[in-house]
């Protein structure tokens, strides 16, 4: 269907056995009436009169109805008769045409005439047209009334998709405008950012550079007095008699020896330590986030400090380590990472023994320097922060043999541990001569408190010596045992 798409199987017939559409061909017919009036064929007919059946055009229904004979008769628009313009026309058949339609065939479910019942639909269930209207028209007025309810759901939906592009598009709009808002204010924030950020950069180089013209100004008159005493002096030296040079020797070594004992640095205290980091977090601005911070923190190797527990002792083949403060020219904890550390861990007796150390930057200022020295012995640790020694770097790191677990029995005398035999012998070298008083249980014991039968070791949590401390005489094989 060239209307609807619909695919419509075609009848054993062909197209000539389809359902006519006589609502069509009334419009058609009408359609073509219009075209010319029935009663003088000259003008364009614009009416019927629903009684002649005739179409009329404007002239001949003026007349029709100034005339006696034709006055009573209805007259209508032409536009309000197509619908209804073959319902007072019989229909015929499309296979008799001499035969109008009367009945109606159940089985086939169409109108029928006299003699297609007699003919194709011979046996069928048929009735008049008439006797059957109601029935058929219920069902479809039925079905009309569920197709309209649908249509009225259908238009509710459409109605509530046009709602929601309409909702759709406002949003759109609003949210745009947000946009708009929040770029621009975001644009304010950042040029106000970059406003302070300039701003603070000036004030750091004008602070910086008063601490220079300063530190220049004390130099330049230390050197100014410096090249006035050297001056004098040569000139005393060169000039002057020996008295003269006697007499002001005394009021000349003290100047010369005041301007060697001032003490200056070596290299300037400022620096151009000046960075941007601009992936840093710069805090609020106009209520936005904002990033990129000026660093002017320089680290400051000589007071860089060590910190830690095992700082200068260490196990064989045990990780251990330490921390590493990194400070700037004032003292004050850098709060970033990103500096270059070099650590070295030299045997002094062995050149060829390092150890090699692992440095973890902590990203606040701090570093943790690890390493698992493989022999013992006293090693050089050189920790370098820029290539310059950190403060107490080089020191020395004493590293031991393993910690050796103790193989005897913590007890308070051989008495308790050999079962009371008074001849058993501690590896300590402790024995049991006579009386029983001093220990924990009464008995004398050695060396008169609980220890360690291996070592002679007093502290149950410690390292076993393998020896013990005194008595280096015979002992016996019998050793004391748990119980």
């Amino acid at each position: 269907c060239p209307v609807c798409d619909a695919e419509v199987a075609l009848p054993p017939g062909g197209v000539g056995q389809l359902t006519p559409d006589y609502l069509a061909l009334s419009r058609g017919g009408a359609a073509a009436a219009a075209g010319g009036c029935d009663l003088c064929a000259d003008g364009a007919a614009v009416g019927r009169c629903l009684t002649c059946r005739a179409d009329l055009c404007l002239f001949c229904c003026q007349a029709h109805r100034r005339q006696k004979k034709t006055a009573s008769h209805a007259v209508t628009e032409l536009e309000n008769t197509k619908d209804c313009s073959q319902a007072g026309k019989p229909l015929f058949c499309p296979s008799h045409p001499t035969e109008r339609l009367r009945l109606f065939c159940e089985q086939c479910d169409q109108p029928v005439c006299r003699d297609c019942v007699v003919d194709r639909h011979r046996q069928h269930p048929h009735d008049f047209t008439g006797n059957v209207i109601h029935r058929h028209g219920d069902a479809l007025r039925k079905l009309l009334k569920s197709t309209q309810q649908r249509m009225g759901n259908l238009e509710g939906v459409l109605s509530q998709i046009d709602d929601v592009g309409s909702a759709v598009r406002g949003r759109a709009e609003a949210v745009a405008t947000e946009i708009c808002l929040f770029a621009s204010g975001y644009v304010k924030a950042i040029e106000e950012h970059r406003d302070r950020l300039l701003k603070q950069l000036e004030d750091l180089k004008v602070q910086k550079e008063n601490l220079l013209h300063l530190r220049k100004a004390q130099l330049q008159q230390l050197l100014l007095d410096m090249r006035t005493g050297v001056e004098f002096t040569e000139r005393l030296l060169t000039s002057g008699s020996d008295l003269e040079i006697l007499i002001t020797k005394g009021v000349v070594t003290s100047r010369l020896a005041k301007l060697n004992s001032v003490a200056y640095n070596t290299y300037p205290s400022v620096d151009d330590g000046i960075q941007f980091s601009p992936q840093e977090r710069a805090g609020q601005c106009c209520g936005y986030e904002v990033f990129g911070v000026i660093l002017n923190k320089v680290v400051d190797p000589a007071r860089c400090t060590l910190h830690g527990e095992d700082l200068h002792s260490a196990r064989q083949n045990q990780l251990t380590g330490f921390t590493l403060l990194c400070s700037d020219t004032m003292g004050e904890q850098l709060g970033r990472g990103g500096e270059a550390v070099q650590v070295t861990i030299m045997h002094k007796d062995n050149r060829d023994c390092a150890v090699n150390a692992t440095v973890c930057d902590n990203g606040d200022g701090t570093y943790h320097i690890s390493y698992s020295p493989e022999e013992p012995g006293l090693y050089a640790v050189c920790v370098y922060v820029k290539g310059q020694h950190v403060q107490g770097s080089p020191f020395t790191l004493t590293v031991k043999n393993k910690f050796r677990e103790h193989q005897g029995v913590f007890h308070c005398c051989t008495f308790c541990s050999s079962g009371g035999q008074k001849a058993a012998r501690c590896a300590c070298g402790g024995t049991m001569p006579g009386g029983y008083q001093g220990c924990g249980h009464g008995h004398k014991g050695h060396p008169g408190c609980p220890h360690w039968s291996c070592c002679g070791q007093v502290k149950e949590s410690s390292e076993c010596l393998g020896r013990p401390p005194s008595d280096t005489s015979q002992r016996s094989l019998l050793r004391t045992v748990a119980l």
